[in-house]
């Protein structure tokens, strides 16, 4: 399995970060890759990405959730094997810092050969970076779920 971490200062209060991070259907509008979300259940969503040309499908269920603190997943159906967590922490009334951790196991040759030059961390690095942007130009959040997992 191979790890990455990534962090993100954002410049809205921790309530409006976690919000729009629970939305997971936009995420298409802000992470490179992402075709489709579809959010089948509170905790069920599938996924459609294209990443370096490959097209994969994949079922993600959330094992944790926590309003505002913490959102944890598992991937649980298809190609791909993930686990990973994001975690929100106030800094101040107006700005979150947004951490990533995740765990993947590289599929195939270009997998592998992919993560071993980088090529996840960039990613994840400028899914962050683009998540700043959106809910920054937003100024708020399209939704919310506030449920506990």
């Amino acid at each position: 399995m191979s790890k990455v971490e990534e962090a993100v200062e954002v410049n809205v209060p921790v309530r409006t970060a976690y919000n729009q991070w629970t939305q997971f259907e936009t995420f298409p509008q802000f992470m490179d890759g992402v075709e489709h979300i579809e959010q089948r259940t509170e905790t069920l969503t599938h996924w459609v990405t294209k990443v370096g040309g490959a097209k994969r499908e994949f079922d993600a269920e959330i094992t944790e959730q926590v309003p505002d603190e913490r959102v944890a997943w598992t991937t649980v159906d298809g190609e791909v094997r993930q686990a990973g967590v994001v975690t929100f922490r106030r800094l101040d009334d107006s700005t979150t810092k947004v951490m990533l951790q995740m765990e993947f196991a590289p599929e195939g040759f270009v997998d592998t050969v992919g993560d071993k030059l980088g090529f996840a961390k960039r990613q994840i690095t400028g899914d962050l970076r683009r998540f700043k942007e959106y809910i920054e130009a937003r100024g708020g959040e399209t939704g919310a779920w506030r449920g506990t997992v």
